[in-house]
């Protein structure tokens, strides 16, 4: 009898020390599909945030971040609710960032307290540095930076002696996003664009820097094209090229509170570089402040424009020049470096229903305005009332040169005014 209790309690504890090596495995199993049980969740739930340092992510601006900040991405995306990415203050260095969508939640934040750093090893791009496309209702708040490291490349840019040139990243794209808002933050020295919008639908960007050196090249400000229902507002630009740029199929575009300089000033075009681009229309540009920029409200198009296309329906209102080039001009004959092939009977855009009112301030060249239209294509509708801007310069007088234009002027200084 006593042999046989001594088996039985031998049996008992095979069967529990079994049953807790199974749990064992049931509880390694688990960890496996779920990521460490020790390290936590990435976030606090659906909905939640995602901060990049919990996975990963070194704040020292030399370690490379790009797996941490995408990993971010990857789960707020999946993630239900209205999930936040959170770059907290610190530098985070990092190569291409893809972010994609269709998202699952209702809304997705990237609140940028820190500085993301592009690194400039080219080889980690393959074209842009910060691109998001498909995603609906994203929002990028802060304090922080977008610094794209841009000086340490831009004696690689070779675009303004080969139009075939090898282009340098971008540093934050919007491709096929809706509902958008661009918040706060600061975007600077990019080795290329600063900002890009391409085939979006209702874009705002408010209260953003964007600044890199006035002889930095190609690095616009904030570029759009093929999209509509953008505004900008409230917004400081001083950059190399275009502080805004409205390119081919842009509609419905409101600019307002806007300063810009140093820069190429706020223009539409170049129009007509490529076959089959689309129209630009409803574009008003009101309440700015223009400082020292080469050149200032400006619409540009190519004389020898692979296709036809119409810029309409755009007014510029209560605009302030301080010292800067071009002011007012329209450029038909737009040929930057004299790279392009000019061919006067190829015009093929049309620039109509333009109105300039309450433009004021002074000009650094004597040609306070120039339009320079087309013999082919002359402009029509051009409208100008309030304009009243002065040379600053003594050696010359303020003078307008128009050419193939009709304007009805009223209020309008007569140094101002283009002859019918």
């Amino acid at each position: 009898m006593a042999l046989r209790n001594v088996a039985m309690r031998v049996l008992l504890l095979l069967v529990v020390v079994s049953a807790a090596y199974a749990a064992k495995g049931k509880e390694k199993k688990k960890e496996s599909a779920d990521g460490p049980a020790a390290s936590g969740p990435a976030a606090s739930g659906p909905g939640g945030e995602y901060d990049i340092t919990k996975l990963g992510a070194k704040p020292d601006g030399t370690t490379d971040c790009t797996e941490a900040v995408e990993e971010a991405w990857a789960s707020a995306c999946g993630s239900t609710g209205n999930p936040t990415i959170i770059i907290p203050k610190g530098d985070f260095l990092t190569g291409a960032l893809n972010f994609t969508g269709p998202c699952k939640g209702d809304g997705l934040t990237i609140k940028l307290e820190g500085n993301l750093l592009a690194s400039n090893d080219l080889a980690k791009f393959k074209s842009n540095w910060i691109e998001i496309m498909r995603v609906k209702k994203l929002s990028i708040t802060g304090k922080g930076n977008i610094d794209g490291q841009g000086k340490a490349v831009w004696t690689k840019n070779s675009c303004q002696k080969n139009y075939n040139c090898k282009i340098l990243p971008n540093s934050l794209v919007l491709d096929f996003c809706d509902d958008a808002l661009i918040e706060g933050i600061s975007i600077i020295n990019s080795k290329f664009f600063h900002m890009n919008i391409f085939q979006c639908k209702g874009v705002t960007v408010k209260d953003v820097k964007v600044s890199a050196p006035g002889d930095s090249p190609n690095t616009d400000g904030i570029h759009m094209g093929d999209s509509s229902n953008v505004s900008i507002i409230d917004t400081t630009i001083g950059v190399g090229d275009d502080c805004i740029s409205m390119g081919p199929g842009t509609t419905k575009v409101n600019i307002s509170g806007v300063t810009c300089g140093p820069g190429h000033g706020i223009s539409i075009g170049s129009l007509g570089r490529y076959k089959d681009e689309k129209d630009v229309t409803d574009i008003t540009v009101k309440n700015c402040v223009l400082k020292g920029s080469s050149n200032g409200l400006r619409i540009k198009s190519y004389e020898d424009a692979k296709s036809p296309l119409i810029a309409s329906k755009i007014t510029y209102e209560n605009v302030k020049m301080e010292d800067s080039g071009n002011p007012i001009i329209i450029d038909q004959k737009y040929c930057p470096n004299k790279l392009c092939t000019s061919k006067g009977d190829a015009d093929r855009v049309t620039v109509k229903d333009v109105t300039f009112k309450n433009i004021t301030g002074t000009s650094s060249t004597p040609e306070a305005v120039s339009l320079l239209c087309s013999e082919k294509k002359p402009c029509e509708g051009i409208t100008m009332s309030d304009v009243k801007i002065e040379y600053s310069g003594t050696n010359n007088k303020t003078m307008a040169v128009c050419t193939h234009v009709k304007v009805t002027a009223t209020g309008v200084d007569k140094a101002n005014t283009c002859a019918a």
